[in-house]
């Protein structure tokens, strides 16, 4: 890859000007709007392995991925060639097609203790149903988030969210009335005494407690050591369900998730695009007791036209297939890349001079512009944005694309190679220069 010092922006921004006018901030997602880190958004024409190329065909290491989906890389051939033979017999039915007992077997063959699974379009929609379900099997009213954790965009999730809410400094979000959040309760992130307290005052009246596992969306911060099995042992005493909102980690810090990896049981799992190559698409599950209660069996309703849309079981089946049958050589290598390039970036800074921590759980990561160890909201909120968007655009000009928040993780796939850790490495030493200035 040659060296790029000065990043053209001609044609994105002249992109990015005509999609002002017509759709608000130009962007379908906030953070895409680099409002944090500041500068000219790259927009994206095409990506292959583990590179992707904007409108000036400036070229670029991606560590975002699609955010955590693209395990295999971009434009991956057997994904494609499933998309393709797919989309030849029609994109969307709004009926059942084989493919969506195939997808659902190589969930199930990953996640053992799950007996049934429910396809929906995205990693909110999941989120969401998975909630409404754990209401509708305890019979109760109240939910447990962490400060930090983003479970998507539904009004009762929109509760101290971290991620594009943290990025942006919104408290919550306009639209929602205080009504629909009233039963959410925002408890700090790895403080097992703030969980206990909140089944102790709201007692018998709390249905589920929804987790990342791994958060990605305060930036990479992993659950303390006793944390999850404090979870489970709590909500197991109180009867009420343990929600592993797996949309970011399913597949990606280990082939049966963060739930293999620190060997913990939820009731419920949710999911994201990685079971789906990258297209929309989210599932929750959990055992047949409590996924019975779904429609048409059960009384809680749920449905969605484009729920187990062929093109996207089809990209899931190529994905899920390829990791399964691959895994012994594919999360190995992950760690290995990872810890490397996350171990070369820290170390390039301590040379500079600058503060900087870091976390990492698998190919998930995060530097935090400050001395950590960041545990939980409160920390992560201490890390100096400024110093990070300076990295930010320091480490763009030259060709690697990171993901345009502190409060984001970051990801390594299976296409990155040695030679674009090593490239890294070099660029953010000549980076961490821009940052001190």
């Amino acid at each position: 890859m040659p060296s790029i010092t000065s990043r053209k922006t001609e044609q994105s921004r002249r992109l990015q000007q005509r999609a002002e006018s017509m759709i608000p901030g130009g962007v379908n997602s906030p953070v895409r709007a680099f409002r944090s880190v500041g500068g000219d958004p790259p927009f994206i024409v095409r990506g292959k392995g583990s590179h992707i190329w904007d409108a000036d065909q400036n070229e670029f290491i991606d560590y975002i991925g699609s955010w955590g989906p693209l395990i295999l890389g971009h434009a991956d051939p057997a994904v494609l060639d499933a998309i393709v033979g797919a989309a030849c017999n029609g994109t969307s039915f709004g009926a059942s097609t084989p493919s969506e007992a195939d997808l659902a077997e190589l969930v199930l063959c990953a996640f053992p203790h799950l007996e049934k699974v429910r396809f929906v379009s995205s990693g909110t929609e999941a989120t969401m149903s998975a909630i409404r379900l754990a209401r509708a099997y305890t019979k109760r009213k109240y939910i447990v988030k962490f400060e930090g954790c983003y479970h998507g965009h539904a009004d009762a999730l929109l509760v101290k969210a971290g991620s594009g809410v943290a990025t942006l400094g919104i408290p919550g979000s306009a639209g929602v009335p205080e009504e629909f959040t009233m039963f959410t309760l925002a408890l700090p992130f790895n403080n097992l005494s703030a969980v206990e307290h909140a089944f102790h005052k709201f007692k018998h009246q709390i249905a589920c407690v929804i987790v990342e596992p791994v958060v990605g969306n305060m930036g990479c911060v992993p659950a303390a050591d006793d944390y999850l099995v404090g979870l489970r042992l709590i909500t197991e005493r109180e009867r009420s369900v343990l929600i592993f909102d797996e949309v970011m980690t399913g597949f990606r810090v280990a082939f049966g998730g963060a739930q293999e990896l620190y060997n913990i049981k939820p009731d419920l799992t949710t999911m994201g695009k990685i079971i789906g190559g990258g297209l929309p698409v989210g599932a929750y599950g959990g055992p047949k007791e409590i996924m019975d209660l779904v429609a048409p069996l059960g009384p809680m309703y749920q449905a969605g036209t484009l729920s187990g849309n062929p093109l996207a079981m089809a990209a899931g089946c190529a994905m899920l297939t390829q990791l399964r049958d691959r895994k012994n050589d594919i999360y190995p290598r992950l760690e290995k890349l990872s810890g490397e390039l996350v171990a070369g970036v820290a170390s390039a800074a301590k040379d500079a001079g600058v503060a900087l921590c870091h976390n990492r759980v698998g190919s998930m990561f995060t530097w935090f512009f400050q001395n950590g160890p960041v545990t939980d909201w409160d920390s992560a909120s201490k890390s100096n944005t400024e110093a990070f968007g300076k990295l930010f655009r320091s480490m763009l000009d030259q060709g690697i694309y990171l993901p345009p928040s502190q409060y984001e993780a970051a990801f390594l796939g299976a296409a990155h190679t040695e030679e674009d850790v090593q490239r890294t490495i070099t660029v953010a030493k000549e980076a961490f220069a821009a940052v001190r200035q």
